[in-house]
């Protein structure tokens, strides 16, 4: 699936949005798109600056958790944000889950389904996600089940008459170069393009290319690749392997960020949420 209009007739006319409220894990948390204060920014943080800059009271809530799997949005964040009422929620979820090796394809789509179902009559416009994936191993183990996922939701957003964002179609958002050291987040600049697609798929005029390629990329020689494999097995694969040993999660005690749906215009929100230009490499 491609996002991209093809033509005016199916760009949507931009919805009058004053409220915004995000559902999800660690994408929509804002993973790796880290700040000078330790705290994550990322996509959501990111369009609801452009939404705020056109409505005056404008309310934002991020209700994601890195970590969570589609059962944990659906106990934890579903409800709060169907009570929320917004303009606009997005979901993403599931991802977490088809990464595990145990994956019940069938209740994470039941999941979806009934957390689709509960937030589609609750507010202004649901916007769903096609994931994006890294070129790699990980995406090619893994491709058959975010296929099964994706079609998925493109089946219960034309039911419940949801806008989808293919992200996964974007061959650009694949570039490694658009992901963390950890190989499962996107960047800062990975994160401003995501935020520019759901802008476009609201009806905005485009303000970049967010299916742009990068320049032609330097291959480092076989010595760096192996010592950035070490590193990344050591500092981040080893971990995670742990926690999933263990039960545990990255996301356990942690709070939403922005828990309540409340303005986005003190100067400090403004500074934080400032977009970041585009990458140069």
């Amino acid at each position: 699936m491609d996002s991209r209009p093809r033509n005016a007739s199916d760009t949507p006319a931009p919805p009058a949005i004053g409220s915004f409220v995000a559902l999800g894990d660690s994408f929509t948390e804002g993973m790796s798109d880290l700040m000078p204060d330790g705290t994550y920014r990322g996509w959501a943080d990111l369009l609801a600056t452009r939404l705020a800059a056109r409505t005056e009271g404008f309310r934002y809530a991020n209700l994601a958790v890195r970590g969570k799997l589609i059962g944990q949005i659906a106990k934890e964040q579903v409800d709060v944000a169907a009570a929320m009422g917004a303009d606009l929620v997005t979901l993403v979820g599931g991802l977490n889950d088809v990464l595990r090796p145990g994956c019940d394809m069938g209740r994470v789509c039941g999941l979806l389904e009934e957390s689709v179902a509960r937030l589609a009559p609750n507010c202004g416009h649901l916007v769903l996600m096609r994931s994006p994936g890294r070129r790699g191993p990980v995406l090619e183990r893994y491709r058959a089940r975010m296929e099964q996922l994706f079609d998925f939701i493109d089946s219960l957003a034309e039911e419940h008459g949801a806008l989808v964002v293919d992200l996964y179609g974007c061959e650009a958002l694949g570039d490694p170069r658009l992901w963390a050291d950890d190989r499962l987040h996107l960047t800062a600049e990975g994160h401003r393009r995501v935020a520019e697609a759901v802008w476009q798929r609201l009806g905005h005029e485009a303000e970049s290319d967010w299916h742009a390629a990068l320049p032609p990329a330097v291959l480092p020689g076989w010595y760096a690749r192996r010592v950035a494999d070490l590193r990344f097995t050591r500092s981040h694969l080893l971990p995670w392997i742990g926690r999933r040993l263990t039960g545990r999660s990255s996301g356990d005690g942690l709070a939403p960020k922005r828990p309540d749906l409340a303005p986005l215009n003190p100067a400090p929100d403004r500074e934080r949420y400032r977009p970041a230009g585009p990458a140069a490499d």
